[in-house]
């Protein structure tokens, strides 16, 4: 194992934080934790295959966006099974559902599992923002000492975060040569038998119903996060500006554009990736509009709620606040998707944010000069 100075040199897009490569094993008094393993560097955590009802727990509250950023577990080396010095080791993320996933899946199996510190994000994500990475990769290795554990020289990394990992910088900077496992972690029994070899359709992702829609909660959610203030100042403005009462005013002039802006959040976040293979179009802000204009319609159509008002003004204001934030959340969807590229995303959203941002505040404008025109 080269020492802590090869760590220094090693190009990364961060500096190598202090302590890189210094020993250290993860805690075994994490809840999920069975027992530790006796190995040359000392006492590994022993984690099982079967998930209890407080992982599960904790799977479904992230999925609403609730404790997500606290849903990790301790970066290091873990044991499943039994495993000796020429057990497979597989690398996961510190995000809790990324690693349970990988031990539910390995159970039965005697493997070792180096989780690195991804800040609490999947392996996809951790590995196009740089947590999932090189250096990383390499000072966990070297902090496990896991050249002491293992006889082998070799490392099996998810092939959603090949992104992050330069293979023949691992091999130069610690021996370990990587293996890119399957895409999907359910194909892991099958890739291990065939010697580590993945099948061509262990290489392609595909992006099916369920998986859209299991995405769903926590899209709602951190659409309502951005998006509920909006609501809030509308409903005080018309309440204090509209005509009658403060609720008359709030109801009849601040409820239209609360409707508009719920009907975005809703093509946004549910109607789009639901419908996502069969929307026309390539841009996910174009896909989000459409799906904005659809529904818009349909609650145009088959209920008074944007017509309390008879003024033009109110009726293609709120039109526009449904457009332009049903483009944005659409949009917002190219981070879970499969469909899309980092240069694509990039491009996409250097021409499509102007046009959303001078939308919404023309709709507001619009808006406001019919509540001004009573």
């Amino acid at each position: 194992m080269k020492n802590n100075q090869a760590l220094v040199s090693l190009p990364m897009a961060t500096p190598v934080p202090e302590g890189a490569g210094e020993f250290r094993l993860p805690s075994a008094s994490q809840p999920f934790v069975l027992g530790t393993l006796a190995t040359a560097v000392g006492d590994v955590p022993i984690v099982g295959g079967e998930l209890v009802w407080q992982d599960l727990r904790g799977h479904y509250l992230v999925r609403w966006n609730v404790g997500r950023k606290s849903f990790t577990v301790e970066p290091g080396l873990y044991a499943i099974g039994e495993p000796g010095s020429d057990s497979a080791v597989l690398v996961s993320a510190n995000y809790k559902m990324s690693f349970d996933i990988l031990r539910q899946t390995l159970g039965g199996y005697d493997a070792w599992i180096l989780v690195l510190d991804t800040k609490g994000i999947n392996v996809w994500c951790a590995a196009g923002e740089g947590t999932f990475g090189t250096g990383e990769l390499v000072d966990r290795i070297q902090a496990s000492r896991l050249d002491e554990v293992v006889s082998h020289r070799r490392l099996i990394v998810p092939q959603l975060g090949a992104t992050g990992v330069a293979a023949f910088e691992v091999k130069k900077y610690s021996g370990f040569a990587v293996t890119y496992g399957p895409v999907m972690v359910q194909d892991l029994p099958l890739f291990l038998a065939n010697g580590c070899k993945a099948t061509p359709d262990m290489r392609i992702k595909l992006f099916p119903l369920q998986e859209r829609l299991v995405l769903v909660p926590v899209e709602i959610m951190l659409a309502l996060k951005q998006w509920l203030p909006l609501i809030f100042v509308l409903l005080l403005v018309a309440g204090f500006f509209g005509e009658g009462t403060f609720l008359q005013a709030m109801l009849v002039h601040g409820l239209p554009p609360t409707l508009a802006v719920l009907v975005g959040i809703v093509a946004g976040t549910i109607v789009t990736p639901l419908l996502l293979p069969w929307i026309p179009g390539r841009a996910f802000s174009c896909k989000g509009a459409l799906c904005g204009l659809f529904l818009f319609g349909l609650l145009y159509t088959f209920s008074g709620a944007f017509v309390m008002d008879s003024s033009l003004y109110l009726r293609f204001a709120c039109l526009l606040i449904t457009l332009a934030i049903s483009s944005w959340l659409g949009m917002a969807f190219t981070g879970s998707s499969t469909y899309t590229s980092l240069n694509g995303v990039r491009k996409e959203m250097l021409l499509a944010m102007p046009g959303q941002f001078v939308t919404i505040l023309t709709g507001l404008g619009l808006w406001a000069t019919s509540l001004w025109l009573g």
